[in-house]
């Protein structure tokens, strides 16, 4: 899991759940915390080294993993193999790159912050064209480029999206633009920040950011993955950059800035008189591989073998961190990853158990995957989505199992993807069997419904959902209390209080949601508006909004 770790506000949310008044079921089968405890302990263990994509520690994993669903009879999801081998390049950034604009040259990592690419060396030069936030999603509202040709061109955008929009929806926007720019064939993308960025991100951090290795997954031909083919660069410029790149154009950047801080205002955009020049080299490459454990539960129904559910977890975590200035000699830079995502994988492998219960099989074939790193960018499950173990089958729903925190006996859960399809009724459904409330989204800042592997798969379409523990019974105080204490850090591990128990919970819970949906007579089904199942559904059949339905009778 990818947090921002924003905490304004935390301390005064106040939530409102929803309980649901039927008993709770205590069933079905064994959840064991005994069991739950098992997988964590050895995941977590200072032997694997923290699961890095692609070191020792990840494979050690993956073998337990594998070793795991082969002793409950699984077979293997990949041809006769439990791997799926991800090839990866990670590529560092080039420090002494500059971009160059009406005679003055601006430097990486002092004036502009500029992404790593695969692409190699660059020199380019071309005209620059404003375009609002950059935003092309006509079918929505958002036509920033109406009127511009980019083609050629480097675009400039302003950083975020307009308020008023869905915090899913608004960052789904915000991570696309490079595509967005790419698919009018844009050159070079370059991104000016707002008012409210400025105060909200500092500068040294944004560069901090921007100068890390780029990783991506490759084809089995060696090609890198590129999500935006033909846009050569992609950077962010200070303060003294915004100014020069506007210089001389039709319009201030102070009063585009002004427009920008207008709520929900959106500057139109125009060509700018300036052009730039982008100067890059190569930056040295590594090849690597780590591999997504797949397997699968053939469903007890012939008629529907090609209506695969998929459970997922993340298996990788963030290694070893480098040792830093002022450490002592035996400072702990082993990063454990017992919360994130350990107990996602206890928790798949419980609801696989659950799942191969003798007499227990669902009705539709069931795709577990222990998927590779996603702290690198959800890339094994991109790679899954884009490379399909189900042969002529298909993915019809996924359920993301990530970073539950289970310090404490949680009696909510938030639910995200919930409201896009109809997932979230039988989110709803199996809550209520075990009496725990459905709460709304604690942290909007933070784009969660983005931010995990299932995110790949509602890019292709596919309606998802993944569960968070929630903030009533003390979650507020033991959640927070995790992000900013021991989130990404060395103290995620063993020596955190885990409520075991609420692990055989989680689990139980989850496997309900993935047999509904197993057993069920119809598909889900993305809601009727839904934006996501609007702008990836394609002709899917829709389902009528809850609201909708009941008004209707």
């Amino acid at each position: 899991m990818k947090f921002k770790i924003l905490f304004a506000g935390l301390a005064a949310l106040s939530l409102s759940s929803q309980a649901f008044a039927q008993a709770p079921d205590t069933g079905p089968g064994d959840f064991s915390a005994d069991a739950f405890r098992a997988h964590v302990t050895f995941l977590a263990d200072d032997l694997l080294e923290g699961r890095d994509t692609g070191s020792r520690g990840h494979e050690i994993a993956a073998r337990y993993v594998a070793t795991q669903f082969e002793a409950l009879g699984l077979r293997p999801g990949n041809g006769d193999s439990w791997m799926q081998p991800v090839g990866f390049i990670r590529v560092s950034n080039d420090s002494s790159a500059t971009l160059t604009v009406a005679g003055r040259t601006f430097t990486q990592g002092h004036d502009i912050a500029l992404r790593a690419s695969a692409d190699g060396a660059a020199v380019l030069e071309a005209p620059l064209v404003f375009a609002g936030y950059g935003l092309d999603v006509p079918a929505h509202g958002f036509d920033d480029y109406r009127g511009l040709d980019v083609r050629g061109k480097i675009v400039v955008v302003l950083s975020g999206t307009p308020s008023g929009l869905a915090s899913d929806v608004a960052a789904h926007m915000n991570g696309d633009k490079r595509r967005m720019a790419a698919a009018r064939g844009a050159v070079g993308l370059i991104t000016i920040r707002t008012r409210a960025d400025g105060r909200s991100v500092s500068w040294t951090r944004m560069v901090r950011f921007a100068d890390r290795p780029l990783t991506t997954w490759t084809e089995p031909d060696g090609a890198a993955f590129d999500g935006a083919p033909g846009l050569r660069f992609a950077a962010t410029g200070n303060d003294s950059v915004a100014n020069t790149l506007f210089q001389g154009s039709p319009r201030t950047l102070e009063s585009v800035l002004e427009d920008a801080a207008r709520p929900g205002f959106r500057p139109a955009g125009f060509a700018l008189r300036q052009t730039a020049r982008l100067r890059r080299a190569a930056g040295a490459a590594t090849h690597f591989s780590s591999p997504n454990v797949v397997a699968v539960l053939p469903g007890s129904d012939p008629a529907l073998a090609g209506e695969y559910v998929l459970m997922m977890a993340h298996l990788d975590h963030i290694g070893i961190r480098d040792r830093r200035p002022g450490d002592a000699a035996d400072a702990d830079r082993l990063n454990n990853g017992a919360m994130d995502n350990a107990t996602g994988i206890a928790t798949l492998i419980e609801v696989a158990r659950e799942m191969t219960r003798p007499g227990n099989r669902p009705r539709r074939p069931i795709l577990f995957a222990a998927v590779t790193g996603e702290e690198k960018g959800e890339l094994g499950s991109q790679y899954l989505a884009r490379h399909p173990v189900v042969g002529n089958g298909h993915v019809i729903g996924v359920v993301n199992l990530d970073m539950p925190v289970l310090t404490y006996d949680f009696r909510d859960v938030i639910a995200f993807g919930a409201e896009h399809s109809t997932l979230g009724a039988v989110v709803e459904r199996a809550a209520g069997r075990m009496g725990v409330a459905l709460s709304p989204d604690p942290l909007p800042q933070e784009g969660l419904f983005t931010r995990s592997d299932h995110y790949k798969f509602v890019l292709q379409g596919i309606p998802s959902v993944f569960l968070m523990t929630g903030f009533a019974n003390g979650g507020r105080e033991r959640f927070t209390d995790f992000l900013a204490h021991h989130y990404h850090s060395p103290s995620d591990d063993l020596s955190l209080p885990i409520d075991w128990q609420a692990g055989a919970r989680f689990a139980r819970l989850n496997y309900l949601i993935a047999r509904e949906i197993a057993d069920g007579p119809a598909v889900p089904q993305w809601y009727q508006g839904s934006f996501f199942g609007d702008a990836f559904g394609g002709n899917q059949p829709r389902a009528p909004q809850p609201n909708a339905a009941a008004g209707a009778h």
